[in-house]
């Protein structure tokens, strides 16, 4: 009798279930499934522009666009000791334990995290404190979250958003491999026991679609090949996620799955919103009989994602759109207000940078009280409560906009 009293409660507590329990979410044949076992298809939100900056989410088009480059201008206006304390600050004020909180109440189920490879080289570097946090806060609002490499040691891409030096130079650099390798294995060591972890995004969007690059192609699984062995060494847990070549799009640079829990994600910007661009993807599911995953998409209208959206549901794709904040535009699930003289801030970001330019850079340079004003109120606007969120955005999403606690 005693076991039959116990069993209710026993399923009740496996129900309930969150990720961080003893069990971890995997793959089954075509379906992602949770920690219990059953399908997972994955609402998510991207947590863009936090660890990895980006340009146009700054308003800088025509002006810096990679991380580096943001960095170097925020280095030449407010100089080492208060450029360091100011991206110090704003790592851990653009997400806290309040936006998470935001995420879970609009029913988002999880979280891809682009990553910086120069945060993660070594066990007490500042990347993995804030992931550290970031996955404990997770736990607590039931949400998982995928681990997105999207800057990698010499470059994925050679382009702005892996912040490489303008030739993605990883795929024929053995230091550089090596180097990739030791941040998974590093990554894989400290959360192969993290059950919030749903897995790992290997590589974000690599190779362009540029023809001269195209040449780099049959290097993309070899190398997700090498990584997975590598991962498998101290991690058996947890989902690997492969993108495809030319952005995450090209699949037919895959041969049979070389892995028991994998899979595929492909991204998705400015096409057709309906089952016509995500038939190859299907097609591939099918044959294989892998999972595959929406790894990114948004940047649009909210016409179009409403329709996006009910295409990839129809299909069971699970998918994460881009991004959960950003500055000025209403295209992410909160924005962040641009600050008195932001303006002034965007104008000579856009000037002519090097050495060569530092007279006519030094003629129009905002007085330095308007700098340190302007920087200093960025770091208050980030912060959710003074953020504005996009009812529309998340309609779209399907999502909830009655956020009260």
């Amino acid at each position: 009798m005693l076991k039959f009293r116990l069993l209710p409660v026993m399923v009740l507590l496996l129900a309930l279930t969150p990720p961080g329990s003893a069990q971890f979410a995997g793959t089954d044949h075509q379906q992602i499934v949770d920690a219990t076992g059953k399908p997972f298809l994955t609402h998510a939100i991207n947590l863009g522009n936090w660890l990895v900056p980006e340009g146009y989410m700054w308003l800088f088009d025509g002006g810096p666009q990679s991380a580096t480059e943001i960095r170097a201008l925020v280095g030449e206006l407010l100089g080492p000791q208060a450029s360091s304390s100011f991206w110090q600050k704003y790592r851990e004020g653009y997400i806290t334990r309040e936006d998470i909180a935001l995420i879970h109440r609009a029913g988002f189920n999880t979280m891809r995290v682009p990553l910086h490879y120069a945060l993660l080289e070594s066990d007490d570097a500042e990347g993995f404190k804030l992931l550290d946090q970031l996955l404990a806060w997770s736990r607590a609002e039931n949400l998982y979250v995928v681990l997105d490499l999207h800057a990698a040691p010499g470059g994925q891409t050679g382009t702005n958003i892996d912040d490489s030096g303008g030739y993605p130079w990883l795929y024929q650099s053995p230091q550089e491999q090596q180097q990739l390798i030791a941040i998974w294995r590093r990554i894989a060591a400290r959360y192969r026991d993290n059950p919030t972890v749903l897995g790992y995004d290997l590589l974000n969007e690599p190779i362009p679609h540029y023809p001269a690059l195209a040449h780099l192609n049959p290097s993309l699984e070899p190398l997700y090949k090498t990584l997975s062995a590598e991962i498998r060494k101290v991690d058996a847990h947890h989902i690997l996620f492969l993108g495809g070549a030319q952005w995450d799009s090209n699949f037919s640079v895959f041969g049979k799955p070389f892995d028991s829990n994998v899979a595929y994600t492909f991204h998705k910007y400015w096409t057709a919103p309906d089952e016509s661009v995500l038939r190859e993807y299907i097609d591939f599911r099918e044959r294989f009989d892998v999972p595959i995953w929406m790894g990114e998409s948004g940047e649009n209208t909210d016409e179009w994602i409403a329709q996006f959206v009910k295409s990839l549901d129809k299909n069971k794709i699970g998918w994460a759109f881009w991004p959960y904040k950003k500055l000025e535009k209403s295209s992410a699930v909160v924005t962040v207000i641009p600050p008195t003289d932001w303006e002034k801030i965007v104008e000579f970001a856009k000037l002519p940078r090097g050495t060569g330019h530092v007279e006519e850079r030094l003629k129009v340079r905002p007085p330095q009280e308007t700098i340190n004003r302007t920087f200093a109120q960025l770091l208050e606007n980030i912060r959710l409560q003074k953020c504005r969120v996009n009812e529309g955005y998340l309609k779209a999403l399907g999502m909830k906009t009655d956020l009260a606690q």
